[in-house]
């Protein structure tokens, strides 16, 4: 008999906080761009690196989430009804 690991679930309070985090975040960012006292392309030059580190950082979670997922027998299991 083989028994399946119980599935790590986040609680709400948790997705919140990361979701509350990364905006609080991302709106810091933004507004220290907007008001640096600096020339319009120097902004513009940053808004797009801080665009670019936010993208890269999602794809490096993705990457290691799948890596971790592939060290499991089997893998991970696709279903389409899984809770988020």
């Amino acid at each position: 008999m083989t028994e399946t690991p119980a599935k790590q679930q986040n609680t709400a309070a948790f997705y919140g906080q990361a979701v509350a985090s990364f905006s609080v975040a991302m709106a810091a960012t933004a507004l220290g761009i907007f008001k640096l006292q600096a020339d319009a392309w120097v902004r513009g030059f940053l808004a797009i690196a801080v665009l670019y580190l936010v993208t890269s950082s999602f794809t490096l979670a993705k990457v290691i989430r799948d890596r971790q997922d592939g060290g499991r027998p089997g893998g991970r299991v696709y279903d389409p009804f899984e809770k988020l």
